[in-house]
């Protein structure tokens, strides 16, 4: 077991290796655009006994080896042990501070760089992922401590001065038997989840409430929590029977260009506890709320079973819980999983359960990155006149030139403040204020900076002189188009009319008459035409007394309206029609019989519509019932009805006669 255990870790150790080396690459090629891929991070937390004698009496099932690792009992083999190794592991002493400064309180300072990250609790019921997550009023817990130091990042972080403007909402959810439930508006109903154009997972009609400091954050998460659906079990006096996730939503807004905008989003999540109903007595709507939390922690072993083996579909969509970790598990998010555990041995088979969950877990790789995009009024364009278009010696020549025409000339404008005179915004009162404000500050941080009238929007002469000649070359290029556009269909109507032109004189005045009606006919089914030697075909022709006709041409009258008359004319169609002598029909039928009753089963067989099982069958009854007396009495055989026997007669009349003719010959 050792010898595996340490096998399986050298060859984590060589993929930890190689892909260290990927990420140096990325990084270097990437110029930090884009983040490198980050494994899931996994910390085992090991509560302490319930009761606190029990330790004495009750030796643990689970036993830390350092902080990174940890050995469980082999219940197949007392005397060994099976080990495991995480990213962190904490003991029955370890403090809430603990597992928040070692796991989680690094993971924060991505929130700030556009990125997302999530916080999971993972364990069987019982194990302390509550009490982990939210805490107490003594012993806050990861829920807390996150909210109070994001806070203060974003209060030093969004201070006036700084480039960024940062704004922070929350939203609190559960996930009870498949439902999406608001718990900051718990009136709002199942929601469903959503996942827009560039793969981010959202949920419409979800509460959003902005927060500023703690005390904003208490006042919506404290009632909101109690609206969270708990009960009372054999194993947990208040029992979590829903996944409840807090989104925490940190925007930012660039104060000076380009005006970047960017979007993290922190997940901390709750998730209910795996149960075994034999302990905890679960009966009724309990246990009804148990199958529904043990399906959606099986999909999500699933989902990590899939990512870990790298299949072409994860079932992310199985399930309610994984649809909304799809960004924490194999995708953009910096994810943690707290792995609770319990160390009574009654809790054993829980126990293992989850490290076999967490060892599988560490192993999904997902590939974070920055949202980040342009402010929507930043894009907009900036609508100039065409005073502004024009140069400074044009400006004034058009200046002079009116005062000419108007003949008063207006007395000069007060000399601008300095403010105004170094400023190259003062024209622009079609921008969005906002945008006017910001570029305002800009200017004036860069006066007092000593920046001589830096210019931010001005574009210089010589460049706007060729921008204006391309813009009249491409005009020239659009007219010269149209022209040949023109000109191409004024050809193509002359061609046509010269067409229609000729064919007038090549049409004679007669054939150009209107059809005043016309009858529209149905085309009737074809008749069945028989195929018949060519032997007897000659011989009937050579015959100078034929016995039998078997194909006559007739003719068929058909009224058609005429043209120009309304008086029908009848003319004829040919057609033909099948003639049989009587004689010969006799004969077909006699030799039919004569071969029914005397035939064996492979004589049967090379008449048309007997195959082996019909010829069989005719014998059979042969010989129970005796020879038949005329071929009808082949209906009284099973298998062959009244449709099958007219069948069997055309096929095998003409062929029996045309043999009879063709033998003397």
């Amino acid at each position: 077991m050792d010898a595996g255990a340490s096998a399986r870790r050298s060859r984590r150790e060589m993929a930890a290796a190689t892909s260290g080396a990927g990420r140096c690459s990325l990084r270097k090629v990437g110029a930090g655009r884009r983040p490198p891929p980050a494994r899931v991070r996994v910390a085992v937390r090991l509560r302490p006994f319930l009761d606190g004698t029990a330790g004495a009496s009750e030796p643990p099932c689970v036993r830390g080896i350092d902080s990174c690792s940890l050995e469980v009992a082999n219940w197949r083999n007392y005397q060994e042990t099976l080990k495991y190794q995480f990213d962190a592991f904490y003991g029955e002493r370890s403090s809430q501070q603990d597992i928040y400064a070692g796991s989680v309180q690094p993971i924060l300072r991505h929130l700030l760089e556009g990125q997302n990250a999530s916080v999971l609790a993972y364990g069987p019921t019982g194990a302390g992922k509550t009490h982990t997550m939210l805490g107490s009023p003594e012993q806050p817990g990861v829920i807390p401590r996150a909210l109070m130091d994001l806070l203060q990042l974003i209060r030093e972080e969004g201070a006036e001065g700084r480039p960024w403007a940062l704004s922070v909402t929350m939203s609190y959810l559960e996930i009870y038997q498949e439902k999406v439930l608001d718990l900051l508006d718990p009136a709002s109903g199942d929601l469903v989840i959503r996942e827009d154009c560039r793969g981010n997972i959202l949920i419409p009609g979800l509460m959003q409430k902005p927060i500023t400091s703690f005390a904003d954050f208490e006042r919506h998460f404290l009632p909101a929590s109690g609206n969270r659906t708990v009960g009372a079990t054999r194993l947990n006096q208040r029992s979590s029977r829903s996944h409840a996730v807090l989104l925490v939503k940190v925007d930012q807004r660039e104060r000076m260009a380009p005006f970047r905008q960017r979007e993290g989003k922190l997940y901390l999540i709750d998730l209910a506890g795996s149960e075994d109903n034999r302990r905890t007595g679960n009966q009724g709507l309990r246990l009804k709320e148990s199958g529904a939390i043990n399906a959606s922690l099986f999909v999500l072993g699933k989902v990590v079973d899939a990512l870990n083996q790298g299949l072409p579909r994860v079932p992310y969509r199985d399930s309610k819980l994984t649809r909304l970790l799809q960004d924490s598990l194999g995708g953009s998010a910096h994810s943690i999983l707290i792995a609770n555990i319990a160390p009574e041995r009654r809790f054993y088979l829980d126990t293992v359960s989850a490290l076999n969950f967490a060892a599988r877990s560490k192993e999904v790789i997902n590939r974070p990155f920055t949202n980040e995009s342009l402010q929507p009024h930043a894009l907009a364009p900036v609508k100039l006149s065409q005073k502004e278009l024009l140069g400074p010696a044009e400006a004034k020549k058009a200046r002079g030139s009116e005062e000419e025409d108007s003949g008063s000339p207006e007395p000069a404008a007060a000399p601008a403040s300095a403010s105004q005179k170094f400023s190259p915004l003062q024209k622009l009162s079609n921008m969005d204020p906002a945008m006017l404000e910001r570029l305002l500050s800009l200017d004036r941080l860069l006066g007092c900076q000593g920046s001589q009238g830096t210019p931010l929007l001005n574009t210089p002469r010589r460049q706007r002189m060729v921008l204006l000649k391309t813009v009249e070359e491409k005009d020239l290029e659009i007219e010269k188009l149209k022209m040949k556009q023109k000109e191409l269909e004024a050809k193509v109507l002359a061609q046509g009319a010269s067409e229609v032109e000729k064919e007038k004189e090549n049409c004679s005045p007669s054939a150009l008459r209107p059809l005043p009606r016309r009858t529209v006919t149905v085309a009737k089914p074809l008749k069945k035409a028989v195929v018949m030697p060519l032997q007897l075909i000659q011989q009937q022709a050579t015959s100078p007394h034929p016995e039998i006709h078997i194909l006559k041409k007739r003719g068929r009258k058909r009224k058609l309206e005429s043209l120009d008359a309304s008086e029908p004319e009848e003319k004829a169609e040919d057609g033909w029609e099948l003639q049989i002598s009587p004689e010969l029909l006799a004969y077909g039928r006699q030799k039919i019989l004569d071969l029914l009753n005397e035939g064996s089963a492979r004589d049967l067989r090379s008449l048309q519509r007997i195959g082996q099982k019909k010829a069989q069958l005719i014998v059979g009854w042969r010989e129970l019932h005796g020879p038949f007396s005329k071929v009808e009495d082949l209906e009284r055989v099973e298998g062959i009805s009244g449709k099958q026997i007219e069948s069997f007669l055309k096929a095998n009349i003409l062929g029996l006669a045309a043999s009879q003719l063709c033998g003397p010959s």
